[in-house]
Formats: C-alpha cells, structure tokens, sequence
C-alpha cells in the first residue's frame, strides 16, 4: 500500500484568479511506514505573491526567482504519485492548484489536459477529522494537539514540513502503525487472507510479566482523560474497567 502524503504552498487562495504553486512536498508512505523517499520542490509562479500568503509560508519572490517552474518538473512530480493514494488535508484546495497548473501547462503546450485524480486516488484527511471529531477544530495544529504530534518547529507553514506532520498525524488519525504480524505472513496483503497460523511451542519458557511504572500508569490516565474530553463516547476503556462484564 503506497500512499503519498502532499501538501503545497502557494501565491494566494483562488486558482481561478491567476494563483500558482510556488512549493510542493510529499512524504511517502508504505504500508503506512515513512521511507525517507520524499519529494520536495520550489517553483518560480511567474507572478507576484500575495503579502498575506508570505506572512503565513514566509516564502518571497526574490527566494523563487532562479526556481524550476512547474512544467519543467511535472513529468517527474507524475511518475513520482503515481498510482498512489494522496493523502492531503483540505484536499480540494491542493488538487485544485495542482489541476490549474495542469491546465494552464496543456494550453500552453497545445495539448490535452486531464486531473490528477487520472493518475491517484485522494483522500482528505480535514473530511475525515470533520466525521471523526464534529464541532470541532480540525486545522493541522489542532490535530496535533488531540493526537500528541509535535509540531513546535511549525513556526511557518512549509510543504515538505507539513507533509511529515500530517503523515504523523494521519497514521494516529486511523489507529496507529500496522504490521505487527506482516513479516511473519508475508505482508499486509495477506493479513486475514488464509495464511498459516503459527501455534506458540508448549514447552517454551514462561513469558515475562513487564508491570507498567507509575509514571506511565499516570501517562495513560491522562490520555484516557483525554479521550473523554474529545471523543464523543469517551474512553471505551475506562468503560470497560468500571464494568467489566
């Protein structure tokens, strides 16, 4: 499972209004791992940006002047996602930059446009944290915050840098790393899918019994107060402790 987590910078907010991507970053993820094969480029936007847009990505015309515009990496950017599934927060906000600068790189050329969506999948992750915590803040650093993901270096917001904090963030999101029976059964495609069972030896010595410190008894309490701060049924498993049958 190959999943590409994106995020871009950009001149302004409106595409239909002459905006462009000036930064692009991915993070990769296999079978929900980070590989370290990431993807990470500034662009020349060929316009000016947006004071409000440097106040938020720190980012100026004069740091983009000697930059690669977008039609002279596409080709790279597209093999690179694709036939993943992106993983973008406010989804339609980065597709709907990254398909302008499609179109306007097809018009230039003569050439037929088609979406990114031809080449991946999408899924938004502000979609899902709107269904999983409604009423609430869903921004990136109010993720973090609910699901303990540091982001103290989110001074400015950077593609290459929020791209690492939402993979974090996303893994947590959807429970948490997967894999702990994969090398054993070939991987995850397998997982449930008929494979042996492997039966623990009888005769092997009793397994050790680690107690839990009092300081990370303490630490799983405070997260358990915390679940039933921001999960509307609370913390399941302080249900069940006070009513274990």
């Amino acid at each position: 499972m190959r999943q590409i987590v994106l995020d871009t910078e950009t001149t302004g907010l409106d595409p239909q209004q002459g905006h462009r991507i000036i930064e692009i970053g991915c993070v990769e993820l296999i079978n929900r791992k980070l590989t370290g094969n990431n993807y990470h480029q500034y662009l020349q936007p060929d316009r000016e940006i947006d004071a409000a847009a440097i106040e938020v990505h720190g980012i100026t015309n004069q740091f983009l002047q000697d930059k690669p515009r977008f039609v002279d990496i596409a080709n790279d950017f597209f093999e690179y996602i694709r036939d993943a599934e992106l993983i973008i927060h406010n989804a339609p906000f980065d597709v709907g930059f990254i398909n302008q600068e499609i179109r306007l790189m097809a018009q230039a050329a003569g050439s037929e446009s088609f979406a990114i969506e031809s080449l991946c999948t999408v899924t938004d992750t502000l979609k899902m944290a709107r269904t999983l915590h409604p009423g609430q803040k869903n921004n990136l650093d109010a993720l973090c915050s609910r699901y303990m993901v540091d982001n103290t270096q989110r001074t400015l917001h950077g593609a290459l840098l929020d791209s690492e904090i939402l993979a974090d963030v996303y893994v947590a999101m959807t429970g948490g790393q997967t894999g702990l029976f994969e090398e054993a059964h070939g991987g995850a495609g397998e997982v449930g899918g008929g494979s042996e069972i492997r039966r623990l030896d009888p005769n092997r010595p009793p397994l050790a019994v680690i107690q839990a410190t009092a300081d990370e008894l303490l630490a799983h309490e405070a997260w358990l107060d915390k679940l039933e701060k921001d999960s509307p049924h609370g913390a399941l498993w302080r249900r069940l402790a006070e009513n274990p049958s």
